[in-house]
């Protein structure tokens, strides 16, 4: 089983756990063209290796977090919280 790291609680494993997408998406104004809103709603990156995701521990503090995972070996590389700035995968191995 994948165990996952909540910045809060530690350790748990994955069935504690809701995916949330993809993070650090910023949701364009209410002005944008249908395009934009279009490119928004439906076109993502799916990157393989580390991709910045969210992730809430819903059977257990409810909070939201940030998580580098990579997407071929399924290994969290970093968590951190949602207000903390995104850093790279060289960074979070330090």
């Amino acid at each position: 089983m994948l165990q996952i790291e909540c910045p809060y609680c530690g350790v748990r494993d994955e069935q504690e756990f809701t995916f949330g997408g993809p993070s650090h998406v910023e949701r364009p104004t209410p002005e944008c063209s249908d395009e934009v809103w279009t490119a928004y709603l439906y076109f993502r990156e799916n990157a393989r290796g580390p991709h910045a995701e969210r992730w809430c521990h819903s059977f257990g503090c409810g909070q939201w977090f940030n998580a580098v995972r990579d997407t071929v070996t399924h290994v969290f590389h970093r968590v951190y919280a949602i207000g903390e700035a995104r850093r790279e995968l060289e960074e979070s191995r330090q």
